[in-house]
């Protein structure tokens, strides 16, 4: 049964004559013809971008294809580092800022590439002086400071397989990890900060690995000037071990199909699920969607808001952009602290140019109010990109009139922390926008909607969204469990990678997120999409964000349960339900109508800012909370949430 579609958004935003004249790729016509080159001889478009990458030896084959595991460019070396820095050493930019840093207490730091490579070279020497070796796993648990990059990085330049766990992760977050990918080593701090508060990193740490034999290596940078246990023999200082060697530290070649990082998705319940990536396939998609998507210049100061704990972070904070030899602002704090302006202010500070930010971000931000962005000059902003889940169309025109100056184009970019770049985006110089879709397929991406015996289903039917053919950045397997890989991806659709994703494609062609499948709302017959629901709900001018899960209804199948946070000038009356009620069956029709509306101050995210919808079913359906709720910001807002509302 398909998904069924009847939000309607007609406008459309056309590239300004100035940015396409500009751009990498200046028109749609463009654009066409090289996708359908793409995709009719894709080995041959991949070679071609790849060739732009140094490699210090040749492949033999482009693609080794047997579904579902890939080999991209077969028998070729390369080292990620020497891609990322060593090149940029040779010609102007070996002394331009590589990392411009702002700590949340106000502190700053700018590193040059030639900077970032010396110190990259010198923690390289301090991890093969502890004995670290190529293949080895190396667990990464730091607060967003450079010395982040510069731990994976380092590790790249030996071979070192890096995961990072996000700083606001639990002990037992760590400890699952450890276990699953079997890390000798942690890298981390004594603390960080985050809306004022010390997070006290190593104390986590030390919790997770009690008991753990295996762990035979920690080491502390010193961020917070905390009062930490130190084990001797164990637990070495970050300072101090750079103080033991020197900068040389040659890029040896690795093959294409030597494991770069594992990375865990969050929210899960079970054994932890270890994305692995390679490194040449990754790195040309990180490299070639970087400077394809952000249209990226030269003069760019280039802010990508994620934490390098995330795939966002690892493709297009630290991989993607230094492979192009970009200015990168990194940050360390929440974008409330000291006030709700602290993103303004750094984007006025040192003159931010593209701003890659978080759905979520931006409806907190219009929760907040349209004075604090209204505060500060945000004229040095040329791009906007949105990524991490579907954009409300209302949220989308916020951000494009309030912080672009209703002149910076806007890339709505889907892609999966499994897909290692962005699958669906606007090309910002070609493609016309439309608020809430994601556009058109990057190219290479032979992306379709099917129907559950994976027929491709015509326009502005709801189904599966798939990809049908390899691509270089995917994920090769889940660490240490082949057979998973293949029933959670290639099983649901035959050949195909299933996304987990409900979509559908337009008359013009343009693919519309309607949220993770296993949200699908079946409310008497009906088959509705969740974000489509949300969208409604966000037109109205009282709400601000909205999270929509169904219940169990003994007529319906499904009852629609939204949870609802509200503007801050907005107040509950008690009209204000069957106000949003009305106002959903307007944009949307009687049967997509909420069968109850529970308001709250916040929604329960995870740390890199998803909704967690699963544990809004749990309270929705009336029953406590048994989840997983080990990637949760806040555990009090649950609390909150499962009192009944008057």
């Amino acid at each position: 049964m398909s998904i069924e579609s009847h939000l309607v958004e007609n406008r459309i935003f056309q590239p300004s004559r100035e940015f396409s004249k500009a751009a990498r790729i200046g028109d749609l016509a463009e654009y066409r013809k090289l996708y359908k080159a793409s995709i009719a001889d894709p080995e041959k478009f991949w070679a071609k971008q790849a060739a732009k990458l140094r490699w210090q030896k040749d492949w033999t084959k482009v693609l080794q294809w047997k579904c579902p595991f890939a080999k991209w460019f077969v028998g070729g070396k390369l080292n990620v580092t020497e891609n990322c820095l060593d090149r940029h050493l040779e010609g102007a930019r070996r002394n331009k800022a590589a990392i411009i840093w702002e700590g949340e207490p106000g502190e700053k730091r700018t590193l040059t590439y030639h900077q970032l490579h010396r110190e990259v070279c010198k923690f390289a020497n301090v991890l093969k002086r502890n004995n670290i070796k190529k293949g080895d796993r190396v667990l990464i648990y730091m607060p967003l400071v450079p010395e982040a990059s510069i731990a994976m990085l380092a590790c790249a330049r030996i071979g070192a397989v890096h995961s990072v766990v996000f700083g606001g992760f639990s002990a037992e977050s760590i400890k699952d990890r450890l276990a699953d990918c079997g890390a000798q080593v942690v890298i981390t701090a004594d603390g960080g900060y985050r809306r004022g508060q010390m997070v006290t990193l190593k104390q986590n740490v030390d919790r997770a690995i009690e008991g753990n034999a295996a762990i035979r290596r920690v080491i502390v940078f010193k961020r917070a000037n905390l009062d930490i246990h130190i084990a001797e023999g164990r637990d070495v200082w970050w300072h101090r071990e750079m103080d033991y060697v020197t900068a040389d530290c040659p890029a040896l070649g690795f093959d294409s199909e030597h494991p770069l990082f594992i990375l865990y998705t969050s929210g899960s319940t079970g054994k932890p699920k270890g994305i692995l990536h390679t490194t040449g396939g990754y790195l040309l998609g990180a490299q070639f969607t970087t400077k394809t998507i952000f249209d990226l210049r030269e003069d760019d100061v280039y802010w990508c808001t994620a934490d390098v704990g995330w795939i966002t972070g690892h493709t297009y904070l630290v991989y993607g952009p230094l492979a192009n030899g970009a200015t990168c602002l990194m940050y360390e704090g929440a974008p409330n602290w000291p006030e709700p302006d602290r993103f303004w202010k750094l984007i006025a500070d040192y003159g931010v140019t593209i701003l890659y930010t978080a759905p979520t971000a931006i409806r907190a931000f219009i929760k907040w109010g349209d004075e604090w962005p209204a505060k500060h000059d945000l004229s040095s902003l040329r791009l906007l990109g949105t990524v991490g889940e579907p954009i409300n169309p209302e949220a989308w025109m916020w951000f494009r009139e309030k912080i672009g100056g209703s002149r910076c184009p806007i890339v709505d970019t889907w892609w999966q922390t499994e897909t290692g770049a962005i699958m669906i985006t606007p090309l910002p110089g070609a493609t016309p926008t439309t608020p809430g879709t994601a556009t058109l397929p990057f190219f290479g991406i032979d992306a379709a909607i099917v129907d559950d015996a994976g027929k491709e289903l015509p326009a502005n039917e709801g189904g599966k969204l798939v990809i049908r053919k390899p691509w270089p950045s995917m994920l090769r397997s889940i660490y240490g469990d082949k057979q998973r890989y293949k029933d959670q991806y290639w099983t649901e659709v035959k050949d195909c990678y299933f996304t987990g994703d409900g979509a559908r494609r337009d008359e013009h062609g343009y693919f519309w997120i309607t949220g993770r499948m296993d949200d699908v709302l079946n409310v008497a017959g009906h088959r509705l999409g969740t974000a489509e629901v949300e969208s409604a709900l966000v037109s109205h001018e009282a709400v601000a964000e909205a999270a929509v899960v169904g219940r169990p209804d003994e007529i319906k199948g499904q009852g629609v349960v939204a949870f609802v946070t509200l503007k801050t000038h907005a107040v509950v009356h008690a009209d204000l339900k069957e106000i949003l009620r009305k106002h959903v069956g307007e944009m949307i029709g009687p049967i997509a109508k909420p069968d109850d509306i529970r308001f709250a101050d916040a929604l329960p995210k995870t740390r890199s800012g998803k909704i967690m919808r699963r544990l809004l079913k749990e309270i929705a359906g009336g029953g406590g909370v048994t989840g997983d709720t080990t990637t949760l910001e806040d555990l009090s807002i649950l609390a909150k949430l499962s009192k009944s509302d008057d």
